[in-house]
């Protein structure tokens, strides 16, 4: 195995959409922040009686998932080598990419405010200058396209469980993608779905997307040896 791409898909980060922005719930958030309603993330802890009005709400406004999820990656020892490449794709078409050298905050609240800088401007420099975050409009098809992986791995519950050292011989090809859900609740698109070459489960209970995500990178670790 060269590397492994790590694709957060379909993930429940986004900023308030213009139709709940006036919600009281929203308004009085945004305010406690100090930040414009369209400025700051969903998230159902907040903004949980606005987001009954919006569509595919059980799929959406869980910015932690994502947080765990990276925090899980980026501190793997499989991204201390140099071999892991992550980017996170959310469910409106937005592609973030994220630099192994990254350190995102561990706390929640300051994670939120750089995802929401990100949002802004469209990409998080250090002070240096380097980019660390950067984010653009593109489709999960076209980056799986752009990365050209030997194997396309989803993992889904809904599917017989696998070995791991099943998943490890998957993983064992020169530059195998991985795709983890990143929201609470649902199933992955149809769309998402057709990209994958094969699709695995870890266990025969739902699990969240952070235990995923590392259990696929230790399985990826023991390849690499």
């Amino acid at each position: 195995m060269e590397s492994l791409a790590l694709l957060l898909v379909e993930a429940a980060l986004e900023t308030v959409p213009e139709e709940i922005q006036n919600h009281p719930a929203v308004v009085n958030d945004a305010r406690r922040r100090g930040k414009k309603p369209s400025h700051i993330l969903l998230d159902r802890s907040y903004h949980h009686w606005a987001m009954k009005k919006l569509q595919d709400s059980e799929k959406r406004g869980r910015p932690d998932i994502v947080h765990f999820s990276l925090l899980e990656a980026l501190g793997s020892p499989l991204n201390l080598k140099g071999l892991l490449e992550t980017y996170v794709v959310t469910r409106d078409n937005f592609i973030i990419h994220v630099n192994p050298a990254v350190r995102l905050p561990r706390i929640y609240e300051r994670f939120k405010g750089v995802f929401e800088q990100l949002f802004e401007n469209g990409v998080v420099l250090s002070n240096s200058g380097e980019e660390l975050l950067r984010l653009e409009k593109g489709s999960l098809a076209a980056l799986v396209e752009r990365l050209k992986p030997t194997k396309r791995i989803l993992l889904t519950e809904k599917t017989v469980p696998h070995t791991l050292s099943s998943i490890q011989t998957l993983i064992d090809t020169p530059k195998p993608l991985v795709m983890v859900g990143c929201f609470p609740h649902g199933d992955f698109s149809p769309e998402t779905k057709k990209l994958a070459d094969v699709c695995v489960s870890l266990y025969e209970k739902p699990l969240e997307a952070w235990i995923v995500v590392s259990r696929v990178l230790c399985t990826a670790e023991k390849v690499v040896g």
